[in-house]
This record gives C-alpha cells, sequence and structure tokens, in this order.
C-alpha cells in the first residue's frame, strides 16, 4: 500500500549544516518530521557537495511521520557571486549584487565560467541546451550587475 501523502515543504539549508536549531528545527517539527534523522540524511546526501553552499531543498512528508527529500543544486547568484570572486560586503556580512543594476557593473565573469555554471545548473532549468541555460544565467547576472567579457 502507498504511503498516504501529508504535505511537501521547501527550505533552503547550507550543504552539510543541517543542524536542528532555527530554521530547521521549528519548521520540521510542526509537521511532526523526526528532526535529527532528516538532519543527518541531508548532510549526508550533500557531504560531497561544497560546504554552506545554499541548497534549495523539497521535503515531502507522509502521515506515517516518514519523509523524502529532493535538494536541488544551489541558485545561480551563489555561483555567479564565487565566479566574479565578490566578497563580502553589507547587512549581515553577505556578497550582494549591484545597487542599481543595468546601470552599474561590480564584476566581470568570463563566457567560459558563464558555460561552467549552466552545466552546473542544466539539471534545475528549463533549457533544451547548455546554450539557452547560458542566456537564463545571463539574465542572471545581468540582474546583479555582473557583465560577461571574452
Amino acid at each position: 500500500m502507498a504511503k498516504k501523502l501529508a504535505g511537501t515543504m521547501k527550505l533552503q539549508i547550507k550543504a552539510g549544516q543541517a543542524n536542528p536549531s532555527p530554521p530547521v528545527g521549528p519548521a520540521l517539527g510542526q509537521r511532526g518530521i523526526n528532526i535529527m534523522e532528516f538532519c543527518k540524511a541531508f548532510n549526508a546526501k550533500t557531504q560531497d557537495m561544497e560546504q554552506g553552499a545554499p541548497c534549495p531543498t523539497v521535503i515531502t512528508y507522509y502521515t506515517d511521520k516518514s519523509f523524502s527529500m529532493e535538494i536541488k543544486t544551489p541558485p545561480a547568484s551563489f555561483y555567479l557571486k564565487k565566479a566574479a570572486g565578490l566578497k563580502n560586503q553589507g547587512k549581515r556580512n553577505r556578497p550582494r549584487g549591484a545597487e542599481k543594476p543595468g546601470r552599474e557593473t561590480i564584476a566581470t565573469i568570463t563566457p567560459a565560467q558563464l558555460r561552467e555554471i549552466a552545466e552546473a545548473k542544466m539539471q534545475d532549468l528549463s533549457a533544451n541546451d547548455v546554450e539557452a541555460a547560458m542566456q537564463i544565467i545571463l539574465g542572471s547576472a545581468k540582474s546583479m550587475g555582473i557583465e560577461v567579457k571574452g
């Protein structure tokens, strides 16, 4: 007999750094999911990824308190900031994009770096080929104030 679906939820958790503290613990606890079991499973699945990379995760939980998770690749903005070599700045000491995107350029990346990011994100994008994926990532770069020169 199939499990009865109770619901789904989305969280963005840093790779290899899931722990029962907020926001993970309360979000899972409200839905009756075993927090420690989730943290161990998530950290095991993300141990081969870059530590600290934000991972959008879709958690499907069932009425028998079991769960399954789908871990997606980090956001394009994470890869773009890393490729551009942006240092931490602003509130909460995080790297961020341009104040006025379109009018201001804060960094540049090469077409090779753009292709590398598009290939890494390909499985999560709605693109048929790498060229289309590059256009999607290029749009994200422009909206952050990152220019592609090569």
